[in-house]
């Protein structure tokens, strides 16, 4: 293996694929610090922990791409900072405070305790996440046809300090292993009448704050593995999987929005409550054959 710095051209191939599945899988109800975790100790060679490091670095490249999606929204958290704000502003940037501190709050204990979390509690989340998103992609088809009081579903202004602590909450519980975090979310706004393009486009945008923090705070503990992280792939392998997950996340963001407004989400939601199902299955499964994929 070469030097760190100087990667191979399978390396640079390898990065493009772990880049991928980190720009595809963080923005889908399966979680993305899983599948690159397991890519890259397959492609890669490296240990559990050297991949779970190298997993962190992937988080960059889709922190990147959510904020130059909704960089207009990042400016006017700063105008709110500084003092500039206005009243539907100042509520948006209420709404990223309270979710990342309730976050915080659910998510670092879970953290902390991630270790003790394995096999079928991995699982059985996101059998719940799948049939929230199944039930509630039948729930927006009929509500749709105007026929029943379910049509007139919220938009941003519309929710409350609660409405943010809930969402707080659910994004905190994805610290677990195994649990997609724009899927809790979203399944969550979803199940409280949000409109989809509102649900998709909070869920990424408070994203932004939960991931940067999940990334400074693990960066911190597990600093010893960064350098035999880097050695599996070096410096520019690095940059290429990074660039490209960004590159997907954009282009993924800007699809799942854009789609979430039109009569075809129902079907997106389906899929998407599929793949949970999938996803759970496939842990309770693999937690009865004994096979370790979450530690």
């Amino acid at each position: 293996m070469q030097a760190a710095g100087v990667p191979t051209l399978l390396q640079i191939l390898y990065a493009i694929i772990i880049g991928v599945i980190q720009g595809i899988s963080e923005w889908l109800p399966i979680s993305s610090k899983t599948q690159v975790l397991i890519a890259s100790e397959f492609l890669l060679g490296l240990s559990f922990q050297q991949a779970y490091t190298f997993g962190l670095f992937m988080e960059v490249g889709t922190i990147l791409a959510a904020i130059i999606y909704f960089r207009r929204d990042i400016l006017s958290l700063l105008k709110v900072v500084a003092l500039r704000g206005s009243p539907a502003e100042i509520k948006l940037f209420k709404y990223v405070v309270v979710t990342t501190v309730v976050t915080g709050l659910i998510g670092a204990p879970l953290y902390l305790a991630a270790d003790s979390v394995k096999g079928v509690s991995v699982g059985i989340p996101m059998l719940v996440i799948g049939a929230i998103l199944i039930g509630d992609a039948m729930l927006i088809r009929y509500s749709r046809k105007g026929q029943t009081e379910l049509s007139n579903r919220k938009r941003f202004d519309s929710l409350r300090l609660k409405d943010y602590a809930i969402v707080g909450i659910t994004q905190g519980i994805a610290a677990l292993p195994g649990v997609s975090r724009s899927g809790t979310t979203t399944s969550a706004m979803l199940l409280m009448d949000v409109e989809p393009d509102e649900a998709f486009r909070l869920s990424f945008l408070v994203g932004i704050f939960a991931s940067a923090a999940a990334f400074a705070l693990t960066l911190l503990v597990s600093h010893t593995n960064v350098s035999a992280a880097l050695s599996g792939i070096g410096i520019i392998g690095l940059g290429v999987a990074i660039l490209t997950a960004t590159v997907i996340s954009l282009f993924l963001i800007d699809f799942l929005i854009r789609i979430a407004g039109k009569s075809k989400i129902v079907y997106v939601i389906i899929a998407l409550g599929i793949i949970a199902l999938g996803s759970g299955v496939l842990y309770l499964l693999f937690a009865a054959l004994g096979v370790p994929v979450v530690s």
